[in-house]
C-alpha cells in the first residue's frame, strides 16, 4: 500500500511527528535534568498522543483511498486491503 495523501493531508501528519519530536526531545532533556517523574510523564504522554494522532491519519487517508478505489478492485483484493487496513489499525490501539 503507497503513502498517496494529497499535499494538505501530508503536511498536517508531518506537523504532528514534528511535534512529537520535539516533545520526545524535550521528555530526554528532562530526564536528563532530572525533573519530577509526573512531568515526565505529562510530557511522554503528550508525544505519545501526537504520534497516535499521525498514524490515525495515515490510516484514515488509506482508508479514504480504498473506499474510493473500491469499485475498481476484485472482491478478494477489497478484502485484503482491509485486512491489512485493520492490521494497521490495531498495531497503534
Amino acid at each position: 500500500m503507497e503513502l498517496a495523501m494529497a499535499a494538505e493531508e501530508l503536511k498536517t501528519v508531518v506537523n504532528r511527528l514534528r511535534r512529537a519530536q520535539g516533545q520526545i526531545a524535550g521528555v530526554i532533556r528532562m530526564i536528563e535534568e532530572g525533573r519530577d517523574c509526573e512531568d515526565v510523564v505529562t510530557q511522554l504522554a503528550a508525544a505519545s498522543r501526537a504520534l497516535d494522532r499521525a498514524g490515525f491519519a495515515i490510516i484514515a487517508t488509506g482508508l479514504q483511498h480504498c473506499l474510493t478505489d473500491a469499485d475498481m478492485a476484485a472482491p478478494e483484493d477489497r478484502e485484503q486491503m482491509r485486512a491489512r487496513l485493520e492490521k494497521l489499525f490495531l498495531s497503534l490501539a
